[in-house]
């Protein structure tokens, strides 16, 4: 069996995803996401929720928000869910989130600055 020699475009495009998956998740940026990942959130799916975000920040070329994740924020009800800060410090949290309600978000609040209220969690 012959071994593949990679191709130097495709080490590029490599290197340059996993680049982008560091600069996500590293320095103060004008919004930070924050994803509940406690055990009642990975359970719900949080993970399924942090790849569908990461995903959809990086297909919408966005270089403006840090990712972070953190414990349970004590509504497990709500999960798998995540706290958006926007750079004057408002927090939005969202719950019972699924792939198509992150890439919604993303589009609609992340992008365009609309909040989508119909998943926020009320206060």
């Amino acid at each position: 069996m012959a071994k593949r020699i990679a191709n130097p475009r495709d080490l590029k495009a490599l290197r340059d995803r996993a680049q982008a998956e560091i600069d996500l998740r590293t320095g103060q940026k004008d919004m930070q996401i924050t994803i509940h990942m406690g055990t009642c959130g990975i359970a719900a799916g949080a993970r399924d929720v942090l790849v569908a975000l990461s995903d959809a920040l990086m297909t919408a070329l966005v270089q403006t928000v840090t990712l972070r994740q953190s414990g349970c924020a004590g509504q497990c009800d709500r999960e798998p869910m995540f706290t958006l800060t926007d750079r004057s410090g408002q927090q939005f949290r969202y719950g019972k989130l699924d792939a198509g309600k992150v890439q919604r978000i993303v589009r609609e609040h992340v992008v365009a600055g609309n909040p989508v209220k119909e998943y926020l969690i009320p206060s």
